[in-house]
């Protein structure tokens, strides 16, 4: 079990969050359409994994909304932010945002995810959510970067996210 902090506090994380060389674990999680999604459709992409808790908390909206600035000047590079939440809200959130250059994915039917990728949030109050993490992938699904934020306050290392997939 790994553990990070909410405002000092610590919290339980179940799985392991893939590392640096590995094959991305096999995933399927909802899409803004309802549609289930793996991630064959963004092969031959590499792809930048935004895993927040919710995008209606401000470090979340912060972070989804830096990676979708970041991403409009990468080549071949999608951004994928996955979160517990509704299809519903990330897509009202992207659309009242202006957000074009990320996709959101939910986990709300696919939970599995969480512990498979090492962000499954347990035993306290914010279990079924996310941890914050971000894992930069090859266009082969090779883990080229991953980032289990220590602080769930806390907004993810964007230069070293950009800095693997520069590499």
């Amino acid at each position: 079990m790994q553990q990070i902090t909410r405002a000092g506090e610590p919290m339980d994380v179940a799985g392991k969050l893939p590392a640096a060389g590995q094959v991305a674990p096999v995933m399927t999680l909802t899409d803004a359409d309802l549609q289930d999604v793996t991630l064959e459709p963004f092969q031959g992409q590499r792809k930048v994994l935004n895993i927040i808790p919710s995008v209606d908390t401000p470090t979340c909206a912060t972070s989804t909304r830096r990676f979708n600035e970041l991403a409009s000047s990468l080549e071949n590079t999608v951004v994928l932010v996955v979160s517990a939440d509704l299809p519903f809200a990330a897509k009202r959130f992207c659309g009242a945002e202006g957000l074009d250059n990320v996709k959101t994915l939910s986990t709300f039917r696919h939970r599995e995810f969480q512990e498979a990728w090492g962000v499954a949030l347990c035993n306290s109050a914010m279990e079924g959510l996310c941890a914050r993490a971000v894992v930069v992938l090859d266009a082969d699904n090779r883990v080229l970067h991953s980032e289990l934020v220590s602080e769930l306050k806390n907004e993810p290392d964007y230069e070293a996210a950009l800095a693997a997939l520069k590499s």
